[in-house]
């Protein structure tokens, strides 16, 4: 019976050894048994992903120009992954090509579903992947474990859509800032689909946008850049008043309006769900946060730092409750 040994520790019973046939590195172990270039390091295993007794993927790079990773583990005919293929008793296996490019690398993971487009949002570590409609079944897999595996491999969270669906929420995005455009900066619909082609899409955009760059615009001259962005510097500043009058009748301490990354917008949203103070705020999770200000307005570090800003006072109050040098010397004369 093979096994990787993933663990040793000493117990009051003596030395136990712990052993395991269904840990990734079990099958890396078999790979470097079975495939000398790997054994020599020529070839790394970079990554491993098992669904044990179903399905593994793992991600292959070779350190030599002349050999091919893939080729190299599958063997003449197949006969080294089939003799790990045989140990694993029946495991499927797939040899994908390590890159580190990470929309390269998600690419080749999700094989052998052919991928359209990638679109990476570093902050949040997803990516999103836009297949063709017939590839969808085959890129999610049976019960989701192909796109499973291959999130797995690549260390990534992986949103899989179809062109058409990709295509119908672009269109909906497309017309939702439209009509933002459209209501707040009091305009027709032809420039507001001419901000939005050109990228912008929110008011504050436009409104810190340098007049040139909007003056740029096809159809644009630096008037109407300079009636824009004031249009929106007023639709800001009416919509910051109503909500900080808002937070006022909700009750959202001053304290809280100062903190690092918050906005009016954010006061409101935390006062109606009854956060005012910043113990309120001190007490959220930065997932919590994020939930009740909008996934879209704040990523997890902001989210972070601004919780951490609002616990900072538990921690100068604690510093102010330990004794000082001088007070710990008086004791020691009172004694």
């Amino acid at each position: 019976m093979r096994a990787y040994i993933y663990d040793v520790r000493r117990e009051t019973r003596g030395p136990q050894i712990f052993l395991s046939r269904t840990h990734p590195q079990f099958m890396a172990k078999l790979f470097a048994q079975e495939v000398p270039e790997v054994y020599d390091a020529i070839i790394e295993i970079r990554a491993v992903a098992r669904d044990p007794g179903s399905r593994a993927k793992i991600g292959v790079l070779s350190n030599d120009s002349g050999i091919d990773p893939v080729g190299a583990c599958v063997g003449m005919r197949g006969s080294r992954v089939q003799a790990v293929v045989g140990e694993l008793q029946g495991e499927k296996i797939d040899i994908i090509p390590w890159s580190p490019d990470p929309a390269t690398f998600v690419v080749n993971a999700l094989a052998p579903a052919e991928v359209a487009k990638v679109v990476l949002d570093e902050e949040s570590h997803r990516i999103e992947v836009i297949v063709p409609d017939d590839q969808l079944s085959l890129a999610i897999g049976r019960r989701g474990q192909n796109v499973r595996l291959a999130s797995m491999l690549t260390g990534w969270d992986i949103d899989i859509m179809t062109e058409a669906e990709e295509s119908e929420r672009r269109t909906e995005e497309f017309r939702t800032r439209s009509q933002l455009f459209i209501e707040a900066l009091d305009v027709d619909d032809v420039i507001a689909h001419l901000l939005v082609t050109e990228g912008f899409t929110t008011v504050e955009e436009i409104a810190y946008a340098a007049t040139d760059e909007l003056g740029e615009i096809e159809g644009f001259d630096a008037d109407v850049a300079a009636e824009l962005k004031n249009r929106a510097l007023a639709f800001i500043t009416e919509r910051d008043a109503r909500f900080e009058e808002q937070r006022n009748k909700l009750g959202v301490e001053d304290a809280v309006a100062v903190l690092p990354h918050m906005t009016p917008g954010f006061l409101v949203a935390l006062g109606e769900k009854g956060v005012k103070t910043l113990d309120d705020v001190g007490d959220l999770a930065s997932d919590e946060l994020i939930e009740i200000v909008g996934a879209d307005k704040l990523d997890q570090a902001n989210a972070n730092e601004l919780i951490m800003a609002a616990r900072a006072h538990w921690f100068a109050e604690a510093d102010a409750a330990k004794p000082g040098d001088g007070a710990a010397e008086h004791a020691s004369d009172n004694a």
